[in-house]
């Protein structure tokens, strides 16, 4: 992770407070880059989190399919007559 600090210094020990802080609120998410900037009193966190992939689910025939690999013939003939609405 590459963390940033800009308009004064910060001790590891909050670093790694505002980090357990972020991965609290978004415990599913891997922060990639942090960066802090203090004003006085004030700290702002500008954060970016590592794409997570995902496969497209769509309901087919009454079915919830990513890939149309295990469909039969008859259902991938039902496929293709399909009528999409746009």
């Amino acid at each position: 992770m590459k963390i940033t600090i800009t308009g004064g210094s910060m001790s590891e020990e909050e670093q790694r407070a505002y980090i357990s802080h972020l991965k609290k609120q978004h415990p599913d998410k891997i922060i990639t880059e942090l960066e802090i900037k203090i004003d006085g009193e004030f700290v702002d966190l500008k954060y970016s989190y590592e794409i997570v992939p995902f496969q497209r689910i769509r309901r087919i025939t009454g079915y919830l399919v990513g890939t149309l690999d295990r469909f039969n013939d008859a259902k991938f003939a039902e496929v293709g007559d399909r009528v999409k609405h746009g």
